[in-house]
């Protein structure tokens, strides 16, 4: 209601009508500018989930084109009816747990020491960096032909001078020599994320620790380790994930051999597609890898907010 002027006797109402319309409209611009962003990666993901999806329910073999239709979930039971599948499983299984296993201990125990003061630490921490910011498909390179080659090869030339004979490295420990190769890249990740929560670590909370008498390997199980829970959970969960699509160091070095012996779930998805050229079996593949990962992300998860709700409860 209004007076004999047309102005509103109740100012205050008129603001608070401004702010909510001012707030909407910051709302929406808000929404709006998130949207493109949004557009790009429902494209960039969402959509050749979709086309795998389709393919994976196709007989589609490239040999054959004119035999291309569909088969419904044949794709499914065949590929999970293989052996050969479930060895592959078990090789990224392998392969992801050694990794993941062997580059905490390393990342630790670098993060530790980085986490010191001591003469020429800059350095170091450079060299331990490097390895993490070269290229999958270079490092390959280097460790096949500078290192482990049978004829020429560093370490090769090392074991044979030791009086061991000349070692076949990729050819023998096939699976024992790209483990090797992955922990070398990836150890890094692991030191730098470790090193990180090292750093947030009070350093009165320790030297408290010492003072009650705690020995270094005390300090390390009963402080550090629980400081770093959090940093641990993180670090493995992402590095987990990137070593479940590990292919460059493979295609590399091995070609997933011999036979099938290297061989991890990345390896043998562009296997089927571009060697096999079975489109079909290869678009199945990659929704088992789909619903491998969600697993472990499910699981880690789980474990990520159990921690949280004993760190509340606590």
């Amino acid at each position: 209601m209004t007076n004999n002027t047309g102005i509103s006797p109740n100012p205050q109402k008129n603001k608070r009508k401004r702010e909510a319309g001012e707030q909407v409209s910051d709302t929406l611009l808000r929404r709006a500018l998130i949207w493109p962003a949004l557009i790009y990666m429902i494209i960039v993901t969402q959509v050749p989930l979709l086309f795998t999806l389709r393919f994976a329910f196709e007989r589609w073999n490239m040999n054959r084109p004119d035999r291309r239709g569909f088969i419904g979930i044949e794709n499914f039971v065949d590929v999970i009816t293989d052996n050969d599948f479930w060895t592959i499983i078990g090789n990224t299984a392998a392969l992801t747990g050694m990794v993941v296993l062997i580059t905490f201990i390393l990342g630790l125990a670098f993060a530790l020491l980085l986490n010191r003061n001591f003469l020429g630490r800059g350095i170091v921490r450079t060299l331990l960096i490097t390895p993490f910011l070269i290229m999958p498909t270079v490092s390959a390179i280097v460790w096949k032909n500078v290192l482990l080659d049978p004829s020429f090869g560093f370490l090769s030339r090392l074991v044979e001078s030791l009086g061991f004979g000349t070692p076949d490295f990729l050819g023998d420990f096939p699976m024992l020599s790209v483990i090797v190769i992955v922990v070398w890249q990836w150890t890094p990740f692991m030191m730098l994320i470790l090193l990180a929560g090292l750093q947030s670590l009070s350093h009165d909370q320790l030297e408290a620790a010492q003072i009650d008498g705690a020995n270094p390997f005390h300090l390390l199980r009963y402080v550090v380790i629980p400081h770093l829970r959090r940093y641990i959970e993180i670090a493995v969960l992402m590095e987990t994930l990137f070593i479940l699509s590990v292919f460059g160091v493979i295609f590399i070095t091995t070609s997933g051999g011999p036979g099938i012996q290297t061989t991890n779930l990345s390896y043998a998805i562009y296997d089927e597609a571009f060697s096999s050229r079975d489109i079909g079996d290869a678009s199945t593949m990659g929704i088992y890898a789909i619903i491998l990962a969600n697993i472990v992300v499910t699981l880690f998860v789980q474990v990520l907010r159990r921690g949280s709700e004993e760190g509340v409860t606590a």
